[in-house]
């Protein structure tokens, strides 16, 4: 009895992210971003863009470590970090490309097929985009 309760509560439970994974187009630039689980949190990863398909060999050019300037664009990691708050996701940094920055972001989803990830530079300078669930 108690071993079956204990299933029907982590059952029910419900899971950080859920909703969040899959692939996402971006408000700018017309990227697809795949999340997924990344161990505890989760990450999200460049697939394409309208740069990119122009030219899929892009670099991360502008990247503030020189090391990291030759990297490609295209499959690189851009969110991560982030903590499950409910269905939400909180205290992940996103790298935008375009400035080679970081900053601090929290995602929101906004129904089945919209999510609001709000990044800063820092509080309250932020900026929220909405982005598409790709089907």
């Amino acid at each position: 009895m108690w071993m079956s309760l204990l299933v029907a509560m982590l059952v029910s439970a419900p899971q950080g992210g859920e909703g969040v994974e899959g692939r996402w187009k971006t408000q700018t630039r017309n990227a697809i971003v795949e999340i997924q689980r990344c161990g505890p949190s989760i990450c999200g990863r460049i697939l394409t863009s309208d740069a990119l398909r122009t030219n899929p060999d892009l670099r991360d050019t502008k990247n503030s470590n020189a090391q990291l300037r030759n990297r490609p664009l295209k499959g690189m990691q851009i969110l991560g970090g982030f903590s499950a708050d409910g269905s939400n996701w909180s205290g992940g940094k996103i790298y935008n490309a375009e400035d080679g920055k970081t900053y601090s972001a929290d995602i929101t989803l906004a129904g089945a097929d919209q999510l609001k990830l709000r990044g800063c530079v820092f509080k309250p300078f932020c900026r929220t985009q909405t982005w598409t669930r790709v089907r």
